[in-house]
């Protein structure tokens, strides 16, 4: 199997029929872990892909991964969630493919919001990690109530409750737009005017 063979895009209203498939694989994945989830319901899922707020993994007609966002504060925040891959794919680099596209679509849909991630998956954090996300505490995250609502479904949420929110076994990870990139990720200055420069040259030449 090669990841080549596969399309990660932006879910179509249509592809709602993977709903149910979905659900169980988000699942099946807690399971797998031994972790915590919150529980999501098809129709949950539906509404998502209806949204232009997901993103599909298709190998031909099956589908194989899954990812969403979600936004919270009146749109400040965005959130990351769901990310899944089909046990027969995985370790084909796949959901760093799926998380790449979410992290895009977040970014087209909500460009000035803050991108978060709470999650218990080692390899989400590096994923995450790689995009310029780093580890917060909740009180970083967002406080809209629905939110944090919405791990009620997971059976660790007696956790986050007593420690009033602050703490639980997810991990909080924050992308903000608007901090500055470290020294060794700036582009060089010179490198920039040099495109600048071909830019203008190309734009002359068409006129």
């Amino acid at each position: 199997m090669d990841i080549k063979d596969i399309t990660v895009k932006f879910a179509e209203p249509h592809e709602k029929v993977y709903s149910e498939l979905i659900v169980r694989l988000i699942y099946e994945s807690a399971l797998q872990r031994g972790t915590g989830i919150a529980k999501r319901t098809p129709e949950y899922i539906e509404q998502k892909i209806t949204s232009g707020k997901s993103v599909v993994a298709l190998h031909g007609d099956r589908l194989v991964g899954f990812s969403y966002i979600e936004s919270w504060g009146h749109g400040d925040f965005v959130a990351t969630s769901g990310l899944i891959v089909d046990p027969e794919y995985r370790h084909l680099g796949l959901a760093g493919a799926i998380k790449a596209k979410t992290f895009e679509l977040a970014r087209l849909r909500f460009p000035f919001a803050k991108l978060f991630s709470i999650t218990t998956s080692l390899p989400v954090m590096k994923l995450n990690s790689r995009m310029g996300y780093k580890p917060v505490t909740f009180s970083e995250l967002t406080d809209d109530e629905e939110f944090w609502q919405g791990c009620e479904g997971c059976r660790n949420y007696d956790i986050l409750q007593r420690n009033n929110r602050r703490m639980c076994l997810c991990t909080g990870m924050l992308f903000d737009p608007q901090q500055p990139l470290p020294p060794e990720e700036r582009p060089n200055p010179l490198v920039l005017k040099l495109k600048n420069g071909l830019n203008r040259i190309f734009h002359l030449k068409r006129r």
